[in-house]
């Protein structure tokens, strides 16, 4: 690969170790009409400038450019010698560009056409009538479960108290220790009360989540972080894995299923609408 020679300097100047770069040298990497060749073929500093982001710091723009230009030119050299090399019937793409054309328009028409008629909407007997049908799909990998996460002093007046009222059963202490967790944690996470993977939970801790697996419903979980912080979970509930997941949780992905059922349904009478209407009109005819 052919570059300037002023870029040339400045990269071995940053190559031996000159980390400050001032702005007259970016325009000098840069400046003149070509920056880099490969043969007859040439990158202009116009479509260099455009594949830098703006708005960098000098030595950034240094970095990126030496590594734009490296890339452009192992593409070039690349399809160089591979047109070089292979044989004319292996130059010859003509029919593996008509087919990825064609495949491309159908492709791009049939999402047109589910976007338009796509039903998102499902009811809740649909959710549960596929679950029900099919819950073998819907094993757990990993545990998942129903918790309250807790980051606060361990000299706070109030965690003994919050304890005590957030594994009550009884709605108003419940309330209460809400209360008590916004008003003096630094951190209270409930999840909106839904079905969590384990892992997620693992991560509020800054742990893996095999740590927690010997934990149950009822359990708490308590680890002090480097920061000196008390990190605290409440597990409400507790599905292990192996166990169907329960379906709030597998919700989600049930109705992602039964949309991609939809959609494949849409095409399919789509292709079948058009043949038939293809036959009544004459324009297709078996012989």
């Amino acid at each position: 690969m052919k570059v300037t020679n002023i870029y040339k300097a400045l990269v071995a100047i940053l190559l031996a170790g000159i980390a400050a770069v001032s702005c007259e040298w970016v325009d000098k990497v840069i400046s003149g009409e070509t920056v880099a060749s490969v043969g007859k073929v040439r990158l202009s500093r116009a479509e260099l400038n455009k594949a830098l982001p703006s708005g960098l710091l000098p030595e950034d723009s240094v970095r990126l450019a030496h590594q734009y230009i490296n890339t452009w030119a192992s593409e070039i050299i690349f399809l160089q010698v591979a047109e070089n090399q292979l044989s004319k019937e292996e130059l010859d793409v003509s029919a593996e560009l008509d087919e990825y054309r064609k495949s491309l328009l159908k492709y791009r028409y049939e999402q047109r056409y589910v976007n338009e008629r796509l039903d998102t909407i499902f009811t809740d007997s649909q959710i549960r009538e596929y679950y029900n049908a099919h819950q073998d799909r819907f094993v757990l990998r990993v545990p998942v479960v129903r918790a309250d996460f807790l980051c606060i002093s361990p000299d706070s007046p109030y965690i003994d108290e919050f304890r005590e009222n957030i594994a009550s059963d009884d709605a108003q202490r419940m309330q209460y220790s809400d209360s008590l967790a916004y008003f003096s944690a630094i951190r209270y996470e409930t999840f909106g009360g839904k079905w969590i993977n384990l892992n997620d939970l693992a991560l509020e801790f800054g742990i893996d989540y095999s740590e927690l697996l010997t934990y149950k419903k009822g359990d708490w979980i308590e680890y002090e972080g480097g920061t000196g912080l008390l990190h605290l979970a409440f597990i409400k509930s507790f599905v292990p894995a192996g166990k169907i997941a329960p379906l709030e949780y597998a919700t989600p992905l049930i109705k992602d299923i039964l949309l991609s059922i939809r959609k494949k349904e849409l095409v399919s009478a789509l292709e079948d609408q058009l043949v038939e209407d293809a036959i009544q009109s004459g324009v297709f005819v078996q012989y």
